[in-house]
């Protein structure tokens, strides 16, 4: 299962796999228009620490990882 999110003009991707009844693990994996040299993990999926979780939480915790990611990537300019 998958979601893609739109944020600051990059892409957040949470892929959800089920590890026990109505829990999930999950990554995230963030695409955009940089591609920086000095981001070893650019592009490829990261697994969020602390799982499982509900889908709900696991959407949301991924999703916040990913526009942690984006800010640090970019910057905290002011939007």
């Amino acid at each position: 299962m998958e979601r893609i999110t739109e944020y600051r003009g990059f892409h957040i991707h949470a892929a959800l796999e089920m590890s026990s009844k109505d829990m999930f693990d999950v990554w995230f994996q963030v695409e955009g228009p940089l591609r920086s040299t000095g981001i070893a993990a650019w592009g490829e999926r990261i697994k969020v620490f602390g799982g499982p979780y509900s889908r709900r939480w696991a959407h949301l915790v991924a999703e916040l990882a990913g526009r942690a990611a984006i800010d640090v990537i970019v910057g905290q300019q002011a939007t």
